[in-house]
């Protein structure tokens, strides 16, 4: 099984790389009930859960944003180009590191673009059986406005998507 999850650095993607890892890839554990229940959604069962011989390797696909020339200079632009690749290796290598915990072997894939139709291209080249990504909780008139990558994936992936939300913290109203 070809997994490949998206990250964008923010907690809701590491938290959904972590539950990828833990349920899909290792399977369950006995005492991570926290993770299973978490999600408030039905267990989800992969094809031989609990068995990660069945993956050959974990996907990590994060999408750069493309700068808008006419905004910036061509020295500006270069010089921010290059920030903006570093970033993106820093937010990959601690999903590496992710992996490597859990024993998961994992290949990076940075491109550029608009990251809803990247992702979804990337998972139809690249033959992918399941993509996983985060939620960040977008409110309906952000959604609306922002649009929201998981949503985009979810109906234009020629792949199964899960959408992980992170767990509700107690003590929020």
């Amino acid at each position: 099984m070809r997994v490949m999850v998206a990250i964008d650095g923010s907690d809701e993607s590491l938290y959904a790389l972590k539950w990828a890892l833990d349920l899909l890839l290792v399977g369950p554990k006995d005492n991570a009930d926290d993770v299973a229940t978490s999600t408030g959604t039905a267990t989800l069962e992969a094809p031989h859960a609990g068995s990660h011989e069945n993956v050959s390797m974990v996907t990590l696909i994060h999408v750069m944003q493309p700068f808008q020339n006419y905004v910036l200079p061509a020295a500006g632009s270069a010089e921010l180009r290059k920030e903006q690749e570093e970033k993106a290796a820093a937010i990959l290598a601690r999903a590496l590191e992710i992996c490597k915990d859990k024993m998961i072997k994992a290949e990076t894939l940075i491109l550029r673009g608009d990251p809803k139709d990247r992702i979804c291209e990337a998972t139809e080249q690249r033959h992918v059986d399941l993509l996983v990504v985060g939620s960040r909780g977008l409110g309906m008139v952000k959604r609306a406005f922002l649009g929201s990558v998981s949503s985009y994936c979810a109906h234009h992936a020629k792949c199964p998507v899960v959408i992980v939300k992170p767990p509700k913290e107690s003590g929020k109203q």
